[in-house]
């Protein structure tokens, strides 16, 4: 079968052995596999079933769109979402089993009002500055949730919050919050149930946090969560995106390469064409990022345009149709996503997670 103009090769297989690195690493009661924006750009299905069979028994998503998918594939395991829409159906996502995060005392009013005794996990705001409940509302909304638990309206499956990885310092305050929410609960005989605080970095980095269950984010699809952790854990990246090369100029020396002439050539030299651009997601901005056709790394030149971005080949050996790898394995020769978020000025989880649908995703 033909391979994909564009694609993006999805190990299932390295991801099931990530889950399972990181629980042996991070043994924790329970672990959460993150499983939104499509698994991280990996496909949600295919990531969700891969740690499920690694033996890890929640899964996370971001809402409830994306909890109803993992439904209707057929996945049963525990669902918890936490980003809602103020218009979200909470009946049904009780209906369906689907756990809710509850960062307000209104989302807690709704999902009274659901008429389902839904199971909540409570987000707290330890200093994030985002969704949760914060400090100056726990009093209230502490006795609101203990005269529904009381009442049988809703169950209470867990408290969560999210650490900034700023600094030790910082994450260290964010526990001590954590502790005093929880310390709240008790206070009016509620159980807290599962207690998770860590994601990847924090899980590796702050064995306080880890409490009853760890999140896999990251380091679930094979990318070191903190740039000091790269080549130091046993992860396997999940994800290899490449192109055909379309095309091949020769060109002299002092040729423009793309927009604005950002790149001269030298000397003269082979430009390859590949057909990936910011319009699949491919960052604008990457220079001099690195770009593996056959067993050479070679270099992008010139402005990355929408659709298209160039390689400058030198005399090597490549023809139209070789495959141009832009991420993938280093242990197999491929450059890795760091290089690229390093060229680009960003991160390696937008990376993977903005790819556009034109990049055909594949089992590898």
């Amino acid at each position: 079968m033909t391979r994909p103009l564009r694609e993006a090769r999805i190990s299932s297989s390295a991801i099931a052995a990530n889950a399972e690195a990181m629980r042996r690493l991070v043994p924790t009661p329970h672990t959460m596999a993150i499983v939104k924006a499509d698994g991280y750009g990996h496909g949600a299905i295919t990531a969700a079933r891969a740690a499920l069979e690694a033996g890890v028994d929640h899964l996370g998503v971001a809402d409830l769109d994306e909890a109803f998918e993992l439904r209707a594939a057929g996945i049963d395991a525990p669902v918890l979402a936490w980003l809602h829409d103020p218009e979200a159906d909470f009946a049904a996502a009780a209906e369906a089993g689907i756990m809710l995060g509850l960062s307000s005392r209104e989302h807690l009013a709704r999902a009274v009002a659901s008429g389902h005794r839904a199971t909540v996990h409570v987000k707290v705001d330890t200093g994030l500055s985002r969704n949760g409940v914060v400090e100056s509302e726990w009093g209230p909304f502490v006795d609101d949730l203990a005269a529904a638990v009381f009442a049988g309206a809703v169950h209470l499956g867990g408290v969560f919050s999210h650490l900034s990885n700023t600094s030790p310092d910082d994450d260290r305050a964010q526990v001590v919050a954590f502790e005093r929410f929880l310390d709240a609960l008790r206070a009016v005989d509620l159980d807290p149930g599962i207690r998770h605080l860590a994601a990847s970095a924090a899980a590796l980095d702050h064995p306080a946090a880890r409490y009853d269950m760890v999140r896999l984010g990251l380091a679930l699809y094979g990318i070191a969560p903190e740039r000091h952790l790269r080549g130091t854990l046993p992860l396997a990246p999940a994800m290899q995106l490449s192109a055909r090369v379309v095309g091949l100029k020769r060109v002299p020396a002092g040729s423009g390469v793309s927009y604005g002439y950002l790149h001269r050539t030298d000397a003269p030299t082979t430009l390859a064409l590949v057909p990936l651009g910011y319009a699949d997601g491919v960052p604008r901005a990457a220079v001099d990022a690195p770009v593996r056709i056959g067993e050479a790394v070679h270099r992008v030149v010139g402005r990355i345009a929408m659709d298209q971005l160039i390689v400058d080949v030198g005399d090597a050996p490549v023809s139209i149709g070789d495959r141009a790898v832009l991420w993938g394995t280093p242990a197999d020769g491929d450059p890795s996503v760091d290089e690229w978020a390093d060229a680009a000025g960003t991160i390696a989880y937008e990376l993977v997670t903005r790819l556009g649908r034109r990049v055909h995703r594949t089992g590898a």
